[in-house]
């Protein structure tokens, strides 16, 4: 994920010059190509979705639509759902906030505890996976990176309102 996101902040100003969805999907795209495992193609499809269905000008309205159509992707790419110890467990909760009108800081707080439920649960998808019971008692990686990206974006919420 790190080389991913670096790739991506090298494009900041390609990126920038870009309508939102097509800096989006080409985001998404950069994080195809250069993140191993499951973790880029299962980020580049959230990315890449939310950049195909977002609006020109989005709302928070279609801003939600857009990021649940982008879950909807990533839960088909993966074969997941969740309950399953995976990035799921965040981005699910913080759609459903997202869309009801939850603040920006109950968004936050679910994301963060999203990830902290994942701590007792037993892997049954993605890389955690493999590690069976030896799985439980640690915060899914996926669960994690996802909140890491949603408070980056929560934190430039803020800072425009």
């Amino acid at each position: 994920m790190k080389r991913g996101m670096e790739a991506v902040a090298a494009d900041r100003a390609k990126l920038a010059a870009l309508a939102p969805g097509e800096a989006l999907k080409t985001a998404g795209m950069t994080l195809v190509m250069k993140v191993g495992g499951a973790s880029g193609p299962l980020y580049g499809t959230l990315f890449m979705t939310l950049g195909k269905e977002l609006g020109a000008a989005p709302d928070r309205a279609g801003v939600a639509r857009a990021f649940a159509a982008a879950i909807d992707a990533v839960k088909a790419r993966g074969k997941s759902e969740t309950g399953q110890k995976t990035m799921l467990d965040v981005l699910v909760p913080v759609s459903a906030a997202l869309s009801s009108g939850a603040s920006l800081a109950e968004i936050r707080e679910i994301a963060s505890k999203s990830a902290a439920a994942t701590v007792p649960m037993l892997a049954i998808r993605g890389r955690a996976s493999f590690l069976g019971e030896r799985s439980i008692g640690h915060m899914d990686p996926g669960a994690r990176s996802s909140v890491i990206m949603i408070e980056a974006v929560l934190d430039v919420l803020e800072t425009k309102a």
